[in-house]
């Protein structure tokens, strides 16, 4: 068994770099599962400013200054986070009391069109099955009452930390744009000189997790948009609410677009009922869903991830559990920065050196 060990370890780990990839790749995994809540903020503004360096890399291109590129691409970022602030957010805040103001009243349609089940299907549902389906009902939504009320009384801490958010995160973006290449030439200067394996890593997947996490904010812009426009012009109530559930499944690929069906159709169920409006609603639905998966996706994404979709479902399940949102957000970037690891990482000594391109001047600075 130590035989065995030993030959693997000096398979995989007799390289240098491969030791010091595997040490930062753990180390990094380590504090973000260890202090995510605390360094979020952080986390955050990094996201943000990554997502935006696309925009000041390319007016940068069309010649205009670093400074006034990330001033532009900053007043920017503040003109569409005050939009979010001051319209977005305040119309759904308010269509989700009114919801919950309707809920009472929907719960008592639907419990009467229930318990007309059994006499429309006797064969198929009994009495005593639609009163134990009401009462397990009953007591779940009792359950969401009590957390509902325990967010609410616990709202002051959370409104001290969305203010937190809304002061550190601009800032902490502003910096992380101006500074970039002063924080990279950091980072690099802090790596091993030889580090063929970390920039063959590097080059395959930055451009991959660019494209892949600024279309897909895209995406969800998009189709979040179309969704609220086809929605009010339906006159579908909360259309801005169902909008941003329809927008948000996109994070999810195969299951996102299933589970938003829920909302929608409900709402739709219990405004007309099975009518033509409700099939009406359900037929934009599913052509919003299939331009999403057909047109809008295959634009955005020409670079396709090369993933088996039992692959990315796993990795949905495992980094979601770990880091929420964020998780579910970076699941497929990290699940293909796993698999590029795994197919560069060397078999063997100077493996890596034997797969690895030749090493022209400046390939160090690929990491920048």
């Amino acid at each position: 068994m130590l035989k065995v060990f030993q030959g693997w370890m000096h398979r995989y780990f007799s390289d240098e770099e491969a030791v010091v990839l595997a040490v930062v790749l753990a180390l990094g995994f380590a504090i973000i599962i260890s202090f995510g809540g605390k360094l979020a903020p952080l986390l955050t503004g990094l996201v943000l400013a990554y997502l935006l360096q696309g925009l000041v890399t390319q007016l940068r291109r069309w010649h205009v200054p670093h400074a006034l590129s990330v001033w532009l691409v900053f007043l920017l970022f503040l003109g569409a986070l005050s939009a979010l602030l001051g319209v977005v957010v305040p119309l759904v805040w308010r269509q989700i009391t009114n919801l919950f103001n309707e809920l009472p009243r929907m719960l008592v349609q639907w419990q009467a069109q229930l318990e007309h089940l059994p006499e429309q299907y006797p064969a198929l549902i009994s009495q005593g099955q639609i009163e134990r389906l009401i009462g397990s009902i009953n007591g779940e939504l009792g359950q969401f009452g009590q957390w509902v009320l325990s967010q609410s009384l616990a709202s002051l801490p959370m409104l001290v930390t969305i203010l937190v958010y809304l002061v550190l995160v601009p800032i902490l973006v502003f910096f992380f744009l101006m500074d970039n290449q002063k924080i990279s030439s950091w980072m690099v200067s802090q790596l091993p000189r030889e580090r063929r394996l970390m920039t063959q890593v590097w080059t395959e997947m930055n451009q991959q997790i660019a494209n892949y996490i600024r279309g897909k904010v895209v995406e969800i812009l998009i189709v979040g948009a179309v969704s609220y426009i086809c929605f009010a012009v339906l006159k579908v109530n909360y259309a801005a609410l169902l909008a941003v559930v329809v927008g948000l499944s996109v994070l999810v690929p195969y299951i996102g677009a299933t589970v938003a069906t829920i909302p929608v159709a409900l709402i739709g169920l219990f405004q007309w009922g099975l009518g033509n409006e409700f099939m009406v609603l359900m037929i934009v639905y599913a052509v919003i869903q299939a331009l999403d998966g057909n047109v809008l996706v295959p634009i955005l994404f020409s670079e396709a991830v090369n993933l088996h979709p039992v692959a990315i479902i796993a990795a949905i399940l495992i980094f979601g559990g770990l880091w929420g949102f964020w998780g579910i957000f970076f699941a497929i970037p990290l699940a293909t920065l796993f698999k590029a690891v795994l197919y560069a990482w060397p078999r063997g000594v100077g493996a890596a050196h034997e797969a690895a391109p030749v090493d022209h001047p400046g390939t160090a600075e690929q990491l920048d």
